[in-house]
């Protein structure tokens, strides 16, 4: 599949070849939402809890006698209807985690880029570097590739000092190593700006 390989300062591309995974039809879009599901659920933490009538401080005696009051029957306060009471079938911690094979990840990482790649939003640059640490600089280089304003998902393998601090400001890219990148981040990200050097680490990881 040809993308548009962009210069390093974003100036103008040239079309190449890159060996993208490619599908026939719906063959792995359910297996892709499996692994995102699996992403998201592990992300949980599972810590919320209240306290049951059992963990709730305070006497077991009635607040009220069961009759002659004129009111409604009570228990202790303790019970769920009293304030400050018991709650009933409230959030107990739990474990949300999914377990996934590292062979579903290979194969959904590779639907996410196929996916992404044949609506257009890869871009390829060449490497990513900037003169100066300017935020000017580096937001010069995303404009050129992508209009301004829209979020964009930046990848190389490694980033220089210079454009880590270059970049600090720009809240529209999110920065993302290629050994970190999975499908989750493809999935939530319209476009995706990456090195070369890190696509091609990327096809690695998914063809392995």
């Amino acid at each position: 599949m040809k993308l548009k390989v962009y210069k390093s300062d974003g100036s103008a591309f040239t079309e190449k070849e890159f060996d993208i995974p490619s599908f026939e039809g719906s063959k792995g879009v359910a297996l892709l939402k499996q692994v995102i599901v699996s992403y998201q659920a592990n992300k949980r933490q599972g810590t919320s809890k209240t306290k049951d009538y059992g963990e709730v401080a305070g006497s077991g005696k009635k607040v009220l006698p069961q009759k002659g009051s004129g009111g409604s029957r009570h228990g202790d306060k303790r019970a769920p209807q009293m304030f400050k009471g018991g709650v009933v079938f409230g959030p107990r911690p739990r474990d949300w985690s999914k377990t996934i094979t590292a062979q579903a990840k290979k194969i959904a990482l590779a639907r996410a880029l196929f996916e992404l790649a044949a609506d257009g939003g890869i871009s390829v640059i060449e490497k990513f570097e900037v003169a100066q640490p300017k935020t000017k600089l580096f937001a010069k280089v995303l404009t050129n590739v992508s209009p301004a304003g829209k979020r964009l998902l930046v990848v190389d393998t490694a980033w220089s000092d210079n454009v880590v601090r270059a970049s600090r400001n720009l809240s529209r890219a999110i920065f993302s190593n290629s050994s970190n990148l999975n499908a989750l981040d493809l999935v939530r990200t319209p476009r995706i700006l990456i090195s070369e050097e890190g696509l091609n680490k990327v096809l690695e990881r998914a063809k392995n």
